[in-house]
């Protein structure tokens, strides 16, 4: 059983249920908790006790492992790669009547990028309002014009400038060299 938790505070209430239920059965069952959020660590997730006695004898430090998810890079041709697979990825999961190869990937790499400024949280929720928007105005499809209705969160926005000067400056680019190119079709 996988449990996926978005939500710091009810990540200890639904820990202490399930400790609480299986003390009470006696019972052990295998569990995959995900706890997804921005400073875990901070609040305490991975840790138990103030004294380095109490956290040497810790079961959930010892039992979890933390796994990291940088934002999108564009400064190297991975980078640059990576970003166009997720794009990809992404365009054939989109269900609008008027999506086309490329629509993401190729069409908006640049704009996503900067309105996104990498990080996968933003990215999806820009497109996610933006489907919703498409789907709404009959529009089914994704485009800058579209796309510029759409608020995105405030970090995001706040980055967006800079990145948005540096793409059309030809500083950085999303774009990956012709022969490297996974094909959007």
């Amino acid at each position: 059983m996988t449990v996926v938790v978005d939500n710091v505070l009810m990540a200890s209430i639904l820990v202490s249920s399930m400790i609480i239920a299986s003390a009470q059965d006696n019972v052990q069952f295998p569990v995959t908790l995900v706890f997804i959020g921005v400073g875990l660590s901070e609040r305490g997730l991975f840790r138990e006790g103030d004294s380095y006695s109490n956290a040497v004898l810790a079961q959930t430090g010892r039992r979890t492992t933390r796994l990291d998810m940088r934002p999108f890079t564009v400064d190297t041709d991975t980078g640059r790669r990576e970003w166009r697979q997720m794009l990809l990825a992404i365009e054939q999961r989109l269900v609008l009547a008027g999506k086309h190869p490329g629509m993401l990937a190729d069409g908006l790499s640049d704009y996503l990028f900067a309105r996104s400024t990498g990080h996968i949280g933003s990215l999806m929720t820009l497109i996610n309002r933006g489907c919703q928007r498409a789907i709404r105005t009959g529009t089914e499809h994704l485009s800058k014009e579209l796309l510029d209705g759409v608020k995105n969160d405030a970090a995001a926005e706040t980055a967006r400038r800079e990145l948005e000067n540096a793409l059309d400056g030809r500083r950085i680019t999303t774009r990956t060299a012709p022969g490297t190119r996974r094909h959007s079709g």
